[in-house]
């Protein structure tokens, strides 16, 4: 890496990754290029055309997947009772949607179950299995779940069922002792595919049922039920659900993300359609599937059940879609009330923990609504740039989420404090956990979580540095430039949007808009154009008290932040969203 800046106006370091020696001096010149050489994109011309077609591996390289179609394609077969067990989340939700809306096409007699996050919590549980039973359920499959439900799934094949695990979740030692465990993550599996979200592995799975019943000799009826399947049309619900677990946009990811947001375009899925017009969603995009639907379905989970989030994707009822898709809107509103209140004591708190030089933040409160711990624990994760952990206490329990910084493998942590008997349940990967311990503990889990963070840290407090993908002259940012970086959409987790440092511009005009804590203004370039720029919540801060300066006009800066399309009254121009100086 090579530093541009030691230290901004917000007291960050900008970098950028120093070129390989082997590209062509003239790729150098070029934009896009730069910012591909600098994430490692060796295939441009793959990376640029994400297709389904040039992406999608055959299923069978996932380990269990032949044996799980098998178990799946005979079930149907056989007209046996299906049951599908997912999570409450986005990924549990749509994972759940597109299997059961297949068996339903196929014309399987199929039953779906998602836990309550307060009452049941996430995963298998023993209640819910012995319902799934009495229901007649043959065949039970988890998705966006089970891998770590070694005694749940033992129960269900001792209580006569067959069970398939379709999970994407890091694994513990022991798998469950399932008929079939379709895991990315597995130790043995070689599939390459460890990034998918729970609904990715979902959908292959489907691809692999699909496939293998096709080589059957099924009835007439299905026969003609299997002809007018098309997987295709699922890819909205795999682009929604990949967005929304923040999976990274790379590989088959980026492919499942470009195709499902032409799907979700089409508007073909009544609920998801209702839903786009609630949230005042024109155009598909990752933004609106992550901030806009995302948490809409995610808000019946966190406040109750996600069941009415899951009616909404199966329903074919308009009546049903709208108020469905109303109350989820209104249940979005209630969540974002309990979320603001919450995280005003939990930033008081992460001060405090601040002041005592802490590496990481535990933040624990008294019946905090389970729902939004995870939200605050990444709001106070980029805020402080520190490993937060966010948790409620109640009833002798405490159950909470983290969300970790680049450095810090948080899911590790988690399964270290679970093997140490600290944690008596937990799971997660480098960048988010889950867990809960017995109220005793809570200091022995802040003392052993500081210290964990601490050592993969090397014992330094974790410094604020920007990634930057490329450096330019001010005068390049043009409508021109933008259209060109469309080209590396879709933009997100692993993908994110081209963050720029623009070089020879000088402030001419800067004021204050909207509620007082955004800026916008204009700077000339040194191409003799004026560019327009706003800057969010940057009002109080180092950066906005130096734009509002009357004494820094005509001032030289270099500005980072993103370019972005701007339409006023009909007019399409570039901006600049600013999100630091140095000077």
């Amino acid at each position: 890496m090579r530093k541009i800046v030691e230290k901004s106006m917000l007291g960050q370091a900008w970098v950028v990754p120093v070129y390989t020696e082997n590209v062509l001096p003239e790729k150098k010149d070029d934009l896009i290029s730069k910012i591909l050489i600098n994430r490692g994109i060796e295939d441009a011309e793959k990376f640029l055309n994400p297709s389904i077609k040039e992406y999608m591996p055959d299923p069978s390289v996932v380990t269990d997947m032949d044996r799980a179609a098998v178990i799946v394609a005979d079930a149907i077969c056989n007209g046996d009772k299906i049951a599908v067990y997912g999570d409450y989340d986005v990924d549990g939700i749509t994972s759940t949607a597109i299997l059961v809306k297949y068996m339903q096409q196929i014309g399987a007699d199929v039953i779906w179950h998602l836990p309550t996050r307060e009452g049941e919590g996430y995963g298998l549980n023993i209640a819910a299995v012995d319902d799934i039973v009495a229901n007649g359920a043959k065949l039970l499959i988890t998705v966006d779940c089970g891998i770590s439900g070694n005694v749940e799934v033992a129960h269900a094949v001792q209580s006569g069922m067959r069970v398939v695990v379709t999970d994407h979740h890091s694994p513990d030692m022991v798998l469950p002792d399932a008929d079939a465990v379709v895991n990315p993550k597995r130790s043995d599996d070689t599939s390459g595919l460890q990034y998918l979200a729970g609904v990715g592995v979902a959908f292959l799975t489907l691809v692999a049922v699909n496939r293998e019943l096709k080589t059957r000799n099924v009835s007439s009826e299905v026969a003609a039920k299997l002809e007018n399947i098309n997987l295709m049309n699922y890819m909205d619900l795999v682009a929604l659900g990949t967005i929304c677990d923040t999976m990274p946009l790379v590989g088959l990811n980026r492919a499942f993300v470009a195709t499902g947001l032409k799907v979700m375009g089409l508007r073909q899925n009544l609920g998801l359609r209702v839903l786009m017009d609630i949230a005042g969603i024109k155009k598909p995009s990752v933004y609106a599937a992550g901030f806009a639907l995302g948490p809409r379905l995610n808000a019946a989970g966190r406040l109750d059940s996600a069941a009415p989030a899951l009616d909404l994707l199966l329903t074919d009822n308009p009546l049903i879609a709208h108020d469905l898709a109303e109350k989820l809107h209104q249940m979005n509103q209630e969540r974002i009330d309990i979320q603001n209140a919450i995280m005003l004591r939990a930033t008081e708190m992460a001060e405090q923990c601040c002041a005592k030089g802490n590496c990481s933040l535990f933040l624990c409160g008294e019946n905090w609504h389970g729902g939004v711990m995870g939200i605050i624990a990444g709001r106070c994760k980029d805020k402080y740039n520190l490993p937060s952990c966010v948790a409620t206490k109640s009833d002798g329990v405490i159950n909470g989420s983290g969300r970790s910084i680049p450095g810090v493998d948080l899911g590790k942590i988690i399964h270290d404090a679970l093997a140490a008997g600290i944690v008596s349940e937990g799971g997660g990967h480098a960048a988010a956990a889950g867990f809960s311990l017995p109220a005793e503990n809570e200091d022995a889990f802040c003392k052993f979580l500081e210290a964990a963070v601490r050592e993969q840290l090397n014992g330094h407090m974790p410094e604020r540095e920007v990634v930057v993908d490329a450096e330019m002259d001010a005068g390049g940012a043009t409508m021109r430039l933008i259209k060109k970086l469309e080209a590396l959409e879709p933009f997100g987790q692993g993908n994110p949007e081209p963050t720029l440092v623009l070089h020879g511009a000088m402030l001419r005009h800067v004021a204050m808009m909207g509620n007082g804590s955004h800026l916008r203004g204009t700077i000339a370039t040194s191409s003799g154009t004026n560019l327009a720029f706003v800057g969010f919540n940057l009002v109080g801060t180092p950066v906005g008290d130096f734009l509002l300066d009357d004494g820094n006009i005509d001032a030289k800066i270099l500005m980072l932040g993103k370019l972005k399309e701007n339409e006023y009254n009909g007019r399409v121009s570039a901006q600049f969203i600013v999100e630091d100086i140095a000077v």
